[in-house]
């Protein structure tokens, strides 16, 4: 700025940087839980935070409008989760293959490699559907909305994804409680 600047151009100038901060806010408040949600979707460490911070440079771009969303957040996941299906498309990878040797060297040490496992046995709908509800507490409706499917079918997806998972981690649900006489 120079010392003879008009008042718009101030303006502009502190917007700019009260907007920059939003951002930078929203970046350190939930980049490392979008790359956990990412890695529960892909099963790849690294690959989940390269699609959180090409998300985040997407939105960048549109800050100025994703700022005024009610949840920049779910703009920014629903961006690295259509990263992460476009790069499947892409390379038409085999997911479902589970590579032990692979597997280790791309975990974090402290994941629940288990679950992660269990859930690249799950269609990439049901496995979508699953991380958002389960790890991005988003509610059925929403997941539907973000998904464009009818919230039955976002239903149907999470019952089978529980159901798949629950007999490869070998977890029995609990049988109906029925009242005491």
């Amino acid at each position: 700025m120079q010392p003879f600047d008009p008042p718009e151009r101030v303006e502009k100038v502190s917007e700019r940087r009260a907007s920059a901060s939003g951002f930078e806010e929203l970046y350190e408040r939930s980049r490392n839980r979008l790359a956990g949600q990412l890695f529960a979707l892909t099963g790849d460490w690294q690959g989940s935070f390269d699609f959180v911070q090409e998300a985040f440079v997407r939105t960048w771009e549109r800050w100025e409008r994703v700022s005024d969303y009610d949840s920049p957040e779910a703009y920014v996941r629903r961006v690295a989760f259509n990263l992460a299906k476009s790069h499947w498309r892409r390379f038409r990878r085999v997911l479902y293959t589970p590579a032990a040797d692979s597997a280790e060297g791309a975990v974090d040490p402290d994941s629940h490699i288990d679950l992660v496992v269990a859930l690249r046995l799950l269609s990439l709908r049901e496995r979508e559907a699953i991380v958002l509800h389960y790890l991005a507490d988003e509610p059925i409706d929403q997941i539907a909305r973000e998904m464009k499917v009818p919230t039955g079918t976002v239903k149907s997806w999470l019952s089978r994804g529980r159901s798949r998972l629950a007999e490869h981690l070998a977890i029995h649900e609990p049988e109906e409680l029925t009242p005491h006489e």
